[in-house]
C-alpha cells in the first residue's frame, strides 16, 4: 500500500483526477488536497472502504480495477489528520497515514548534517555542476583538464555553491556509457585538487557505478548522485552506507542512450513517486540517513512531462525527503523558447524559482551565481 498527498489547486490537475475517479466536484480551490491511497490489496480493500464510509465526512472516491484498487479523499491536511486519529483500532493504517501526513506537513522542517554543515530545508541550496566529460550537452570538453576543472569548481564554491556535483560520464540523451576505470580517471584528480584547496568543500559525484562511487568516497566525496536510482548497481547502496555518505536517488525512464525516444507514462508524477518511494525505502532500510529524491527532469520525459513535474513538485513532499532538481539549460527550455544552450540561463533561473517555490530544496545548476540569487531571494519571500 502506498499513499500520496496531491495538490488539486491547479485546474488541470483537478481535471486529471476527476477523469480518473469520475467525481462530481467542480469547485477546485486554493488549498484543496487529495489523499490518494493506492495499491490496496484485495483482502484489505473492502475493509478500507467501510472504514472511510464510517469515519469520513469528506468526499471520497474509489477506483477498483482488481490489482490496483485505490481510494481518493478530498479535503485538507487537517481533515486527513482527523480521519487518521479515528483509525486507532488499526495501528497499521493509522501509522501508515500518519507518516504520509507528517511527511507532507513537516517537509520544511527537514534538516541534514553533511560534513559538519547543517542544511535546514526551510530554504534551498545550490549544487554546482562540474562536468569533466568531452560530450556533455553543456560545457562538454571545457573542463577535461583536472587543473581547469578544479579551478572552476573552486570558483563555484567561492560564488556561493553549497556543494559541487562532479560528473565523469555524459548522461545527455543519446550518450554511450564508459568504463568505470575511465570515469574514475576523470573525476578522482578533480576531487583531490578541489579538497586540497578547499578542504571543507562538499563534493558530490554523479555516477551510477559502485566502483566509481567507492573510489570517489575514499578520496573525500560525501554525496553520491545516482541517475539510475541504483537500479544499475544495487551495491552502490551498501557502499554509500559504509562511508556514511548521502545519497541522491533520481528517476530515469530507460537509459541515456534511448530515454528520449518517445517516453510515455499513464501518470508521470504517480509513476515517478512510486519508483522514488520504493528506492528510498531500500536506501533507508539499509541505514542511509541523508536521502535526496530527484524526479529526473529530461531523463525520459517529454516537454509536457517536464512541465507537469515542475508544476506538481509539492506532490513529492509526502515521501519525506528533500527534493533535488536539475533544470539547468535543459533542452525542454530550448524547445519552448527556441534558444540554444548558451542562452538558457535566464529561463533556467525562472523555472528554478518556480521549482523552489513548489518544494525543491537543492537546485543543481551550471550558473551558480544566478542559482544563489534565486535561493537567497526566495528565502526572504517564502
Amino acid at each position: 500500500m502506498l499513499a500520496q498527498i496531491i495538490d488539486l489547486t491547479y485546474p488541470k490537475i483537478f481535471e486529471k483526477y476527476r477523469s480518473k475517479y469520475d467525481y462530481a466536484w467542480d469547485n477546485h480551490h486554493q488549498g484543496l488536497l487529495g489523499l490518494e491511497i493506492r495499491k490496496i490489496k484485495d483482502d484489505y480493500f473492502n475493509k478500507a472502504k467501510v472504514r472511510f464510509q464510517k469515519l469520513s465526512k469528506l468526499s471520497y472516491f474509489i477506483e477498483n480495477t482488481g490489482d490496483s484498487s485505490r481510494i481518493l479523499l478530498l479535503g485538507n491536511s487537517k481533515n486527513f489528520r482527523e480521519i487518521t486519529e479515528k483509525c486507532s483500532d488499526d495501528k497499521n493504517i493509522q501509522n501508515f497515514l500518519d507518516k504520509t501526513i507528517n511527511n507532507f506537513e513537516n517537509y520544511d522542517s527537514l534538516s541534514y548534517e553533511i560534513k559538519g554543515k547543517q542544511f535546514n530545508f526551510n530554504s534551498a541550496y545550490v549544487m554546482g555542476i562540474l562536468n569533466v566529460t568531452p560530450d556533455s550537452f553543456s560545457n562538454g570538453g571545457k573542463y577535461l583538464n583536472p587543473d581547469q576543472a578544479a579551478e572552476h569548481g573552486i570558483e563555484m564554491i567561492d560564488k556561493g555553491a553549497d556543494m559541487i556535483d562532479i560528473g565523469g560520464e555524459s548522461t545527455r540523451p543519446g550518450s554511450d556509457s564508459i568504463s568505470a576505470e575511465e570515469e574514475s580517471k576523470r573525476i578522482i584528480p578533480v576531487i583531490q585538487k578541489i579538497l586540497l584547496e578547499r578542504p571543507i568543500a562538499i563534493i558530490s559525484v554523479d555516477t551510477k557505478k559502485n566502483i566509481v562511487a567507492s573510489k570517489a568516497l575514499q578520496h573525500g566525496a560525501v554525496i553520491i548522485n545516482d541517475i539510475s536510482g541504483f537500479t544499475n548497481d544495487l551495491k552502490l547502496v551498501e557502499t554509500t552506507k559504509k562511508f556514511s555518505a548521502s545519497l541522491a536517488i533520481m528517476h530515469m525512464l530507460g537509459n541515456p542512450k534511448t530515454m528520449q525516444q518517445n517516453p510515455e507514462y499513464e501518470n508521470v508524477v504517480e509513476e515517478i513517486y512510486d519508483f522514488l518511494s520504493a528506492q528510498a525505502e531500500i536506501a533507508a532500510n539499509s541505514g542511509i540517513k541523508n536521502i535526496f529524491i530527484d524526479p529526473g527532469i529530461g531523463f525520459g520525459k517529454s516537454v509536457d512531462h517536464n512541465l507537469e513535474i515542475i508544476q506538481r513538485l509539492s506532490d513529492f513532499k509526502s515521501l519525506g525527503y528533500p527534493i533535488l532538481i536539475g533544470l539547468s539549460r535543459k533542452s525542454f527550455l530550448g524547445k519552448i523558447l527556441d534558444l540554444d544552450v548558451e542562452n538558457r540561463d535566464v529561463p533556467t533561473s525562472i523555472v528554478e524559482t518556480l521549482s523552489v517555490k513548489n518544494g525543491a530544496r537543492i537546485i543543481r545548476t551550471h550558473n551558480v551565481e544566478y542559482g544563489v540569487q534565486v535561493c537567497k531571494l526566495l528565502s526572504n519571500l517564502i
